[in-house]
């Protein structure tokens, strides 16, 4: 009895295990990220059983959110070091690159959160909207020429 180490697999097998199209295994295998033992007479893929556990790590790195480019040096660094510690290091970094662009969003979010509730303090201290800032407005530059003055002229 042969165990799932012992065989080859269809690209239509290891596709259905994870739940993946062909297409998708095959552009794995462009990228370097798996690769097939060998070939039919009938040049049908056969992949060997550990590119299942490479497959787990491809699912596992996206989960994560790596890309496909990034996954590929990760496997690059894995076959330099074994032990995993630069694969280690390496995702720490990500992740450390990852959380400093969150932070300048957040950093950006709050000055536009800071904007907007000055512009809502400012209209809360209008009298009416419509009407001439006056002496409600520190920057108004028409001390010469109010609009409320013109249209109260004749009225006092």
């Amino acid at each position: 009895m042969s165990t799932l180490t012992d065989q080859l697999l269809k690209i239509g097998e290891l596709a259905s295990l994870f739940g993946v199209t062909a297409r998708t295994i095959r552009y794995y295998e462009e990228l370097g990220l798996i690769e097939a033992s060998n070939r039919t007479e009938g040049l049908h893929r056969r992949y060997p059983a550990d590119v299942v556990i490479r497959l787990k790590r491809i699912e596992e790195l996206k989960s994560l959110g790596l890309t496909l480019g990034q996954i590929r040096e990760f496997f690059m660094l894995y076959a330099e070091d074994p032990s995993g510690e630069r694969c280690r290091l390496l995702l720490l970094q990500i992740y450390e690159n990852q959380k400093e662009e969150e932070m300048a969003k957040i950093s950006e979010a709050q000055r536009r959160i800071a904007q907007i509730e000055a512009h809502m303090s400012a209209i809360k201290e209008k009298k009416t909207f419509f009407s001439c800032p006056g002496d409600e407005c520190e920057r108004c530059d028409l001390t010469t020429f109010c609009l409320d003055s013109v249209y109260n002229r004749g009225k006092e």
